[in-house]
């Protein structure tokens, strides 16, 4: 029987099952299957899960049924089986599989992709070792080349000789034209060894890919050069040649748009992908933006060599905007806020900085507001998202970190790399048809974590909305969406706003709510009187307020805003137990007497 011939060039592949449940061995193979992809065969003695999981699909279950009935699986002789131990079975023979996909399901005993589990040795996928697959039919990317070896590329030759290029001083002749990650990666290794860090080799391959493989003759393509940007069309395919210096030895054509960019001038999502520091970027992402530059019309039409980009003008759908809704009188009398102006000062902060702090005393209704305030603005709840800050609280729980997840077919418990409440709402706000839409974040008692671990590199970007940074764990260029708003509550009776981080009062506008002025001195007034309630309450915590010397501790509406308060009794029995047991940790140590100075028959003497 003749041997199934193996892809050249590919190594051989390995998938290590759970609990040291073995390893499975196997190589592609140059034929195709059904579906589209290179067949796989799994080697003889590979180690194959016995217990098929629920996520298994019918056709992989029968193939494993079959092979198990006709000899082709067997118990594994080598199994100590254990009682807590996973069961394992071993393929008498190669097993030729209609793909790498397949082949992992039948090893794992669970659907599974085949691309991504299967590695070589070295830890790198199957997926680097195939060809390019379906892409979208247009996408759009930025070339760097304003400083490749002291030189200005983009001025020098790109403009004046429509094309763009990468250096590759050191990559050798391509045989073939859309070149596997694998072998970019071979040859990187070879002509790069001594000359480049593994960091700047990993880079280059990644820009050689996209460049050689994921860019195609219609794309977008951009240059930044001297402050301006450059936008053209892709009209040629990747072409390796000669040139001084090593400068540009892989080129691709360019029909160059006329008009350039002032940088300055860009629209903020744009600006943010620009900063991406990669000599090759994904600009697809903004393709929409980029279109509206340059008054393209037609995104589904290629353009074919020698194309100028002209195009017969046809309307172009408006962009949505992002904005904040103003403030209306029914938000303010809602929210019983005595000038609505102080309400669209808000507003207007948050437009401006993105980012704010109500801070107070406790009770005057800091997150009661911030919710209300940005459901209003945000449109709803759906695009609010509240976390609570806590001594214990890191980078970690707030932003993404490695965490203990649970396999839901394996059962298997393994750190993964886990978002946190900021990524997803960040990730949620960025999504097409999302970025007009503003999303709030609200951050409960701001003061009381550790802010500078909190926010890590993130810092940088509440500051800087266009730029991105490199992040910690996952390695991803992100950057916070100019629509993500962020509005943290703070208690002052927890730590004075002197204490905060200086870099963080830099990166918020910062509004006091102090049962001393409005709109929360007559907070409780209001309430009252649309409640149809006696006024003594409002009276009292006046006078309680005018006694305490400390502006800090003053005590908020919100605790004789409740409806057990006005219960028989209740005013008494909150005064009790609510306020003045908060007055005696203020005056701790001092010897007085809390009750004979803060309690409710004293104050009432001002009232008789």
């Amino acid at each position: 029987m003749p041997q199934p011939e193996l892809l050249p060039g590919a190594p051989e592949f390995r998938i290590k099952l759970p609990k040291d449940g073995g390893e499975a061995r196997g190589h592609l193979l140059a034929e195709f299957g059904g579906n589209g992809t290179h067949k796989f065969l799994l080697r003889e003695g590979s180690s194959v899960a016995a217990e098929a999981w629920p996520g298994l699909g019918d056709h992989a279950r029968r193939n494993r049924a079959e092979l198990r009935a006709s000899g082709g699986i067997v118990d594994d002789p080598a199994d100590p089986g254990p009682p807590q131990a996973e069961r394992r079975w071993v393929t008498a023979r190669n097993i030729e599989c209609n793909s790498s996909s397949a082949a992992a399901a039948l090893v794992y005993g669970y659907d599974a992709s085949g691309p991504e589990s299967w590695r070589t040795a070295e830890g790198h996928p199957l997926a680097d070792y195939l060809s390019t697959g379906w892409r979208t039919p247009r996408k759009a990317w930025l070339v760097r080349g304003s400083n490749v070896s002291g030189h200005n590329l983009v001025r020098q030759l790109w403009l004046t000789e429509d094309f763009v290029s990468l250096a590759a001083a050191h990559l050798p002749p391509l045989e073939e034209t859309d070149p596997t990650k694998s072998a970019l990666r071979r040859f990187v290794e070879d002509g790069y060894e001594g000359a480049a860090s593994y960091n700047q080799k990993r880079g280059l391959v990644d820009d050689l890919h996209a460049f050689l493989t994921q860019m195609r003759v219609g794309d977008t393509v951009a240059t930044i050069g001297d402050g301006w940007l450059h936008i053209g069309r892709i009209t040629g395919d990747a072409v390796q040649t000669s040139s001084p210096g090593g400068l540009s030895n892989v080129r691709r054509t360019v029909a160059w748009m006329p008009r350039s960019h002032a940088y300055e001038e860009l629209p903020e999502e744009v600006q943010q992908k620009l900063s991406v520091q990669h000599d090759v970027v994904d600009l697809t992402g903004v393709l929409d933006a980029l279109d509206g530059l340059t008054g393209r019309t037609d995104p589904t039409t290629p353009v074919a060599t020698g194309d100028t980009g002209e195009r017969p003008a046809v309307e172009r759908p408006a962009q949505r905007e992002l904005s904040l809704p103003h403030i209306t009188g029914e938000l303010a009398a809602d929210l019983l806020v005595h000038d609505r102006a102080w309400l669209e000062e808000m507003r207007e902060l948050l437009i401006d900085e993105r980012q704010l702090v109500l801070y107070g005393p406790p009770g005057t209704g800091k997150t009661y507001l911030a919710m209300k305030l940005a459901e209003y603005l945000g449109g709803g709840p759906e695009q609010v998202k509240i976390v609570q800050f806590h001594p214990s609280y890191a980078y970690e729980d707030f932003f993404e970190g490695f965490r203990p997840v649970e396999d839901p077919e394996t059962r298997e418990v393994a750190f993964r790399l886990t978002a946190g409440p900021l990524r997803e709402l960040a990730d949620l706000a960025s999504l097409e048809g999302n970025r007009h839409i503003p999303h709030f974040l609200i951050i409960d008692e701001i003061n009381r974590a550790n802010l500078a671990k909190v926010f890590g590199e993130l810092y940088f970007l509440l500051e800087y909305r266009t730029r991105s940074v490199r992040l910690t764990y996952s390695g991803d260029d992100f950057a916070l969406p100019p629509n993500l708003f962020v509005i943290g509550t703070m208690n002052t009776a927890d730590r004075s706003i002197a204490l905060v981080d200086a870099a963080m009062r830099r990166r918020f506008a910062f509004v006091e709510l102090s049962p001393r002025t409005e709109p929360t001195a007559g907070l409780l007034a209001r309430w009252l009187k649309r409640e149809g309630k006696d006024a003594e309450p409002a009276l009292l915590l006046d006078a309680l307020n005018a006694r305490i010397d400390d502006a800090d501790f003053a005590i908020g509406p919100s605790y004789l805003m409740k409806p057990g308060v006005y219960r028989d009794g209740g005013l008494e029995r909150t005064w009790r137990t609510k306020i003045l047991p908060l007055l005696e940790e203020h005056h701790y140590g001092e010897g007085l007497d809390i009750t004979a100075r803060y309690g409710l028959d004293a104050l009432r003497e001002q009232y008789p």
